[in-house]
């Protein structure tokens, strides 16, 4: 295990300007609410699109309209780091804000299941493109000290994506009466109008998102590796001011000295780079096959095998977003405190012990109550730890001269894991029933605890550049 030490010494830490920085990573991090929200709002409206586009005795034309966006998200993420490298953080993410008003707007307007699934795929672009560049920007931009919670502003306006999707689906979807039949809901408000306005809901903040975007600066290392320095010691200045500035141009300039103008995926095979990138695209992969995403994206089949309704699924769904809420507020306070490895680490063990609970109660047949309290505890392991800092840990160990390229790698191996366990849980529900596949996800946490304990180092406290040099030792 690689172990750092920080030159960091404090003297600048008075004059940092806290309210800019922070102004500036909470719009960033409004690619991470559009991200949430496009992402989920397909759940609670799955019983009402599938019925007017009548796809419920076709599972695999269901399965396409679930993973038409995760299709999206692949694409999105492989273009993220070209895009990024020659566009900019901030440009990329205008591109991004676009795509997202564009799928908001012509997914709840389509007549055709083709047409949906398009506009669904455009979403997807938009979500994998913000997911790999929102937390890349944001730490570009983080002093050290508050770097952890900062990237962790982006997961926690995925969560609120989340539950803002959940809220909006549970408020426009109006009374399904128990039992009922799939052409009274096909020809209800809800099966005509209803799922629409679920995804018109998002053209609001997509536009909110892309307006602000105008008033943020550039990354200041993106400037940098352009060889912009005037414009990279602005941004800094106004981030900490001229010590600040002098020292962070300093170590941006010797972590670039050997790089060149153009990142290529060559340079990503490097002896140097390969053992980093292999860490970030397995803890990418991770953070999705640890399993809790199919909460999300199958809470029907989910909370349906614990004896509950579709009206009391919307509830159910709004719930477990709130705890999700709740429990990233509780990482934004811990991250810079515990460290990410120990956060890590928790909850790999944490949401492997759960599964085998939750296991054993499906298996028993336990309902109601039983097993949405344990699918709470699970979202709150997950909420404090994996979900948030892994893109924090993402963010923080690649070399500034490829990191908008490496990200990009590891955020489409995230969404190929994503893709995968989203094509395989109804395979495994069915094989194996709900307790043999959250026992399978059991296991990959295991897994995932002994891979973060042999080969993740800290990072907390560490500057970007002292991260680097640490890897090279």
């Amino acid at each position: 295990m690689v172990r750092f030490r920080s030159a960091f010494n404090g003297s600048y830490l008075m004059k940092l300007n806290l309210r800019y920085v922070i102004g500036i990573s909470l719009i960033s991090a409004l690619a991470g609410l559009l991200f949430g929200y496009d992402w989920v709002v397909i759940g609670g409206a799955k019983p009402f699109y599938e019925r007017f586009f009548e796809i419920t005795q076709s599972p695999g034309l269901q399965g396409l309209a679930m993973s038409s966006a995760l299709i999206g998200c692949v694409v999105g993420a492989v273009i993220s780091g070209w895009l990024s490298e020659k566009f900019g953080r901030k440009g990329t993410l205008m591109m991004a804000a676009l795509l997202f008003t564009l799928s908001a707007v012509g997914t709840g307007a389509v007549g055709s299941f083709a047409w949906f699934m398009l506009f669904r795929i455009l979403g997807g672009i938009g979500i994998g493109i913000a997911s790999a560049v929102s937390p890349v920007y944001i730490a570009e931009v983080a002093p050290t000290e508050y770097r952890g919670r900062l990237v962790t502003l982006n997961q926690l306006n995925i969560v609120i994506g989340i539950l803002a999707a959940q809220i909006t689906n549970y408020l426009i979807a109006r009374e399904v009466p128990p039992g009922a039949s799939d052409l009274f809901i096909q020809n209800s408000w809800n099966g005509q109008m209803g799922w629409r306005w679920m995804f018109w809901a998002e053209t609001a903040p997509a536009t909110i998102f892309f307006v602000l975007l105008f008033f943020i600066p550039e990354s200041p290392r993106w400037l940098a590796k352009v060889s912009r320095w005037e414009k990279s010691e602005w941004v800094l200045q106004m981030i900490g001011g001229d010590e600040y500035a002098r020292a962070a141009r300093k170590e941006i300039a010797e972590s670039l000295a050997d790089a060149v103008q153009k990142v290529k995926l060559k340079s990503l095979i490097s002896p140097e780079i390969k053992p980093v990138l292999f860490i970030g695209m397995i803890l990418a992969i991770f953070q999705q096959w640890c399993g809790i995403n199919v909460v999300f994206n199958y809470a029907e089949e989910v909370f349906s095998a614990a004896g509950y309704e579709v009206s009391d699924i919307l509830l159910n769904i709004v719930i477990t977003g709130a705890v999700n809420l709740v429990f990233t507020l509780i990482a934004l306070r811990m991250v810079d405190r515990w460290g990410r490895r120990r956060l890590m680490l928790f909850g790999s063990i944490g949401l492997g012990l759960l599964y085998l609970v939750l296991g054993t109660a499906y298996f028993l047949d336990l309902q109601g109550p039983v097993i949405l309290g344990i699918i709470i505890l699970c979202l709150a392991v997950y909420g404090m730890t994996l979900a948030p800092i892994t893109w924090v840990v993402l963010s923080e160990i690649f070399p500034n001269r490829v990191r908008g390229m490496a990200m990009a790698v590891a955020a489409t191996m995230l969404w190929v894991a994503s893709s995968i366990l989203v094509i395989t849980f109804p395979y495994l529900n069915r094989g194996l029933d709900a307790h043999g596949t959250f026992w399978i996800y059991a296991i990959i946490c295991f897994g995932g605890f002994f891979f973060i304990y042999r080969k993740l180092p800290e990072t907390k406290g560490k500057s970007l550049e002292e991260i680097e040099k640490g890897f090279r030792q």
